[in-house]
């Protein structure tokens, strides 16, 4: 119930122009941004390095109104591909179709992104919106690979597609970030309990980590917080006889930072998403609501 709530609140425009204004609200989010501006985001990825955890930024921000905002995000991306070069960061974009233009034409986003991956020294994300997004979104995904061979895709393991989406990309040797999925679904279209969720995203982990022993060239990167999920990749790689350079994790800025040094202490590779921008709320509530555990955390976060 929870779960849903905060779905309900993500996509309340109402609540997104009005609880962000709230000082109580900005404490509760700060621990879990990076910050407003690219530069902040940056900055924090710099400090990560120095724990040998690497860094993936995205410009918060969905629904646009003309083709010309769409232009507009993409040129930020452009000057933020050129000042992640120019301090020498490892760090990667992950970006949504629908920020460039997807719901206006699908081929001008194609272009938009393939601008992105021509620009960048680093691989390029492409995120998984909602169920009605997916199709397109792969047929992008699909045009850009023929392009650039390290381009990566998100795949969400709550949906009862994923699993046909997956054995479909695998031959095409993809980078696939997998993750839980955190948009308000019908149970036609997603699985609604959380153990179903769990259990298709193990599958799906298994999936990409044999592909990887089996001399795949796509990157496995494991997103997820859930200490379960996080031990379950590392027993299937185990016995997969997969080097931890083979596969990584990826995580939220903020979240679980404990487990986050661990694992980059032990050796594995860990990159962390830092999001910025004023447009955050939509994209807070679908991370709260794909962990509610994490509501208890910011609930201390305010006491404090």
């Amino acid at each position: 119930m929870l779960g849903k709530a905060l779905l309900w609140a993500s996509t309340n425009p109402l609540l997104a122009q009005r609880l962000p204004r709230y000082a109580f609200v900005k404490r509760a989010t700060r621990r879990f941004l990076a910050g407003e501006t690219l530069d902040e985001a940056l900055n924090e990825a710099a400090r990560l390095a120095d724990s040998s955890i690497t860094g993936t930024t995205t410009l918060l921000g969905e629904d646009l109104e003309s083709e010309e905002e769409a232009d507009a995000v993409l040129e930020h991306y452009l000057g933020a591909l050129t000042s992640i070069n120019e301090r020498g960061l490892d760090v990667e974009i992950s970006v949504k179709p629908t920020q460039l233009g997807l719901d206006f034409s699908v081929d001008r986003t194609q272009e938009r992104i393939v601008r992105l991956v021509e620009a960048s020294a680093n691989p390029v994300w492409i995120d998984m919106e909602g169920s009605g997004r997916v199709d397109a979104t792969l047929d992008i995904y699909r045009s850009v690979l023929a392009k650039r061979s390290d381009a990566g895709l998100c795949l969400q393991s709550y949906l009862h597609r994923t699993k046909a989406d997956l054995e479909t990309l695998l031959p095409l040797d993809p980078s696939i970030r997998l993750v839980k999925g955190a948009y308000n679904e019908p149970a036609s279209v997603a699985f609604s309990k959380k153990g179903e969720v769990d259990q298709n995203f193990v599958r799906l982990t298994k999936m990409l980590l044999s592909a990887r022993a089996s001399g795949g060239k796509g990157r496995p990167v494991i997103g997820s917080h859930d200490p379960r999920m996080v031990g379950e990749t590392t027993r299937l790689a185990y016995e997969l006889n997969l080097k931890k350079g083979n596969y990584e994790f990826a995580m939220l800025y903020g979240i679980d930072r404990a487990q986050q040094g661990r694992l980059a202490r032990g050796r594995h590779k860990m990159r962390v998403l830092l999001s910025y921008g004023p447009a955050w709320f939509p994209w807070y509530m679908r991370r709260l609501a794909e962990r509610p555990a994490n509501v208890l955390f910011v609930l201390k976060q305010l006491i404090r």
